[in-house]
């Protein structure tokens, strides 16, 4: 088994507060996304990973380029003080995303087609059974 990283990342999307899961493993990342609603506070959105995670439905999983560094504490602050400053997901995480409302709304056409599929089979029978009462003169 290979090495499994995540990363969650909080941003304002007018009108809501949205947070990206990203999670990398074997060189493959998949992410999902949650609508928080109001700007969630520290201890909650802890409280909705663990909570939660489990449930979080990850879009299929797209392939990425891992690299393995070393870094120093000090830079590790500054870069996650930047990454702070910047809003938007990154575009690997976007294609994920892209990729998983892709695969819903597939599902989606093929259910509602099913349905209209047996609504008209139900609404042939019905008329055929209409069709033979009036020929039976009931």
């Amino acid at each position: 088994m290979g090495k499994v990283s995540g990363k969650l990342t909080v941003y304002f999307d007018d009108p809501f507060w949205v947070g990206v899961f990203e999670r990398t493993e074997d060189d493959k990342l998949s992410a999902a996304k949650v609508t928080f609603g109001t700007e969630p506070k520290d201890y909650e959105v802890y409280e909705f990973i663990l909570k939660h995670y489990d449930s979080l439905q990850f879009s299929p999983a797209v392939a990425t380029v891992v690299k393995e560094v070393k870094r120093n504490p000090k830079r590790m602050q500054r870069d996650v003080k930047k990454q702070l400053q910047d809003t938007g997901i990154g575009t690997k995480s976007q294609q994920a995303l892209k990729l998983q409302q892709e695969q819903n709304k597939q599902s989606r056409k093929v259910k509602s087609r099913e349905q209209k599929l047996s609504e008209a089979e139900r609404l042939f029978e019905l008329k055929q059974q209409k069709k033979k009462d009036r020929h039976r003169g009931h």
